[in-house]
């Protein structure tokens, strides 16, 4: 503990994440990337299982990661409470995937809040690492 603080215990503070990409597929194709565990291993070459309903739990990259579906529009939005399995119990962000037709496929646009401030920056970039750069090579448009 430190001494300043007294009995209070130091919390990082949260921040945001917001990316704009596009995906060379249909809303419908990208949506099902996301839900379907099948399509989920395929493309990001770790093991997921995916409850695709509403209250529904979903693991992926091989359990490192794991959500709670709060909100679910098929081929429009996906709201979940997401975690890394390795952050302390309780921990989570609030994810927002919003999809949308382009004349290039389908805008996905992600905001990700509540994210721990010393995670924020390598969180942003795994996003891109482990979902859009491999989406991309998934539906043959890398």
């Amino acid at each position: 503990m430190n001494r300043r603080e007294g009995a209070c215990k130091e919390v990082a503070m949260s921040t945001r994440i917001h990316q704009e990409v596009v995906i060379g597929a249909a809303p419908e194709e990208v949506y099902r990337a996301f839900m379907d565990e099948k399509r989920h291993s395929a493309f990001t070459g770790g093991a997921s299982r995916i409850d695709a309903g509403v209250g529904g739990l979903a693991e992926m990259h091989d359990g490192q990661i794991v959500a709670r579906n709060i909100e679910l529009e098929p081929n429009r939005k996906i709201v979940q409470a997401w975690r890394v399995a390795a952050w302390d119990d309780g921990v989570y962000t609030l994810l927002r995937i919003g999809l949308a037709p382009d004349r290039d496929g389908t805008r996905v646009t992600l905001d990700q809040t509540g994210c721990p401030e010393d995670m924020t920056e390598h969180l942003a970039s795994g996003w891109e690492a482990r979902y859009w750069q491999p989406l991309r090579e998934f539906f043959g448009k890398a």
